[in-house]
């Protein structure tokens, strides 16, 4: 039952994910977040940053390893083909047929109406993890963080896989570096 569901599930975002990976993650968030609840949000979030800092398309990355997770490496073959199968049906069947009626204004309006669609969906996806990172660092590192984010992938130009490794490599740092300090602070309060 568990390869019928990730079939569907990846199924279904490669059918919709129409504009590329971008506007297929907030249809997976949908299917293994909220529909099958395969993952939390955070967990999501987490296979969406390390998902980003490798090369390739990035609704593939995450079916591959969402399927596994699911349902071993059948899941994630079932996954990665369900999410990929889709598009190599419709570029062969669309490109032939599109190609010729490319200039028809109702094509051009279709394709024009879709992307402010997109820009919702992730607009909304955002917001969910801003609220999220909110919760659990409070509204002035969160702002920070989005600042800085900003700052560094928009203004500066730096690629999105370099601010995220620089802040995974930070985050274990900062992080081996409490416990010592707590082991420090016993260490006072014992003597």
């Amino acid at each position: 039952m568990k390869h019928l569901q990730l079939f569907l599930a990846f199924f279904r975002v490669g059918m919709l994910g129409y504009g590329g990976g971008p506007s297929s993650i907030p249809l997976v968030h949908k299917e293994v977040v909220d529909k099958y609840k395969w993952m939390n949000d955070d967990e999501f979030a987490d296979v969406l940053a390390l998902g980003n800092t490798l090369p390739g398309p990035i609704a593939t990355k995450m079916a591959g390893y969402i399927g596994y997770r699911v349902g071993g490496i059948l899941g994630l073959i079932n996954a990665t083909l369900s999410t990929i199968l889709p598009t190599i049906v419709l570029m062969i069947v669309l490109l032939t047929t599109i190609s010729s009626i490319k200039n028809y204004p109702w094509v051009q309006g279709m394709t024009a109406a879709v992307v402010p669609v997109v820009g919702v969906m992730l607009a909304t996806l955002t917001w969910d993890f801003f609220k999220k990172s909110q919760t659990s660092m409070g509204w002035i590192k969160a702002i920070a963080f989005i600042g800085g984010s900003f700052l560094f992938m928009e203004i500066l130009g730096l690629h999105p896989a370099v601010v995220i490794v620089v802040l995974l490599i930070a985050a274990v740092m900062i992080k081996d570096k409490k416990p010592d300090e707590e082991s420090n602070v016993e260490r006072g309060n014992a003597s």
